[in-house]
């Protein structure tokens, strides 16, 4: 099977396409042959070298979208299936491979509806926005400013947030405001207006950074995605960083709740490191989906 290897760290050019053998049958583990991943930040960190020495090579991604290969732990052969590997813990072999093994709670099935390159968008950076809003305790009629509502994470917080009846101020990027509005956002700023705000509490998925804090009123909450974005407490503010962890029973409401998904471009597995240089570039309105297997219908 072909897999994109990581054998050095360095920029895009260090991916490399490569042939392993497929993956057995292992008792507890389920077969996928995986039709479509993404490029997420935290693979392009990893690639760099910014979240530490791993013995290499090692097979990059989280997102994966696809069709399980064959009967087993509850999953039967050909259902389609999205799912979230999480990389620092599955002995860093992700999903930029054509078949991989996995566990089933990292699995949910995929409903009618919805593509596999779509799918492939949501598990990651949705878990990471549903664990978000549960440890700012989102609800009805809070106050809630959303950074990074442009990008996938912060998108989906919007949606989410909204429709648990918060009332969401979102960060959108120039020209995105009419997306993020269409999201549920009540009011769409751009990062200049941040310094009048003052709110129940915030999600900063677009790494506004701690002097963020002054925008969250006394005893309220902050909930960051990485640790340079974390201020430190005042005000009695509590203060969190999520961590995004496998979910199934979410992942399969996610999956479900039609959520709208957002693909700047799919392009080809083989061209990995094509998708690594123009997610690192910017500017991209929505996901880079990696198509991983031509022999998986798409629909």
């Amino acid at each position: 099977m072909r897999v994109i290897e990581l054998s050095e760290y360095g920029g895009p050019e260090v991916l490399r396409l490569a042939e392993r053998p497929e993956p057995g049958a292992a008792p507890g583990r389920v077969l996928v042959r995986v039709a479509a991943s993404t490029v997420n930040p935290v693979d392009q960190a990893v690639r760099a070298g910014f979240m530490g020495d791993f013995p290499k090579p090692v097979v990059l991604g989280w997102d994966l979208a696809g069709t399980v290969v064959e009967d087993a732990e509850g999953f039967r052969a050909g259902q389609r299936v999205a799912g979230m590997v999480p990389w620092f813990a599955s002995a860093h072999e992700g999903t930029y491979a054509e078949v991989v093994s996995v566990e089933p709670e990292w699995l949910a099935p995929l409903p009618d509806g919805i593509s596999l390159d779509e799918a492939a968008t949501i598990p990651l950076n949705a878990l990471t926005a549903s664990q978000a809003l549960g440890l700012l305790k989102v609800h009805s009629g809070q106050s809630l400013l959303v950074t990074g509502a442009s990008g996938a994470v912060g998108g989906y917080a919007v949606q989410l947030a909204a429709r648990a009846g918060a009332h969401v101020i979102a960060v959108a990027s120039a020209g995105d405001e009419d997306h993020v509005a269409g999201l549920g956002a009540k009011e769409v700023i751009g990062r200049e207006d941040l310094g009048g705000q003052r709110v129940d509490a915030v999600f900063d998925a677009g790494t506004a950074g701690p002097s963020l804090i002054g925008a969250v009123r006394d005893g309220g909450t902050f909930v960051a995605v990485i640790p340079p974005g974390l201020p430190e407490p005042e005000r009695g503010i509590r203060v969190e960083r999520v961590n995004v962890v496998p979910d199934a029973a979410k992942l399969r409401e996610l999956v479900t709740a039609g959520l709208t998904t957002r693909i700047a471009d799919v392009i080809p597995l083989a061209d990995a490191a094509e998708a690594h240089t123009r997610a690192a570039a910017g500017g991209l309105r929505g996901k880079l989906v990696l198509r991983v297997s031509d022999d998986v219908s798409r629909g």
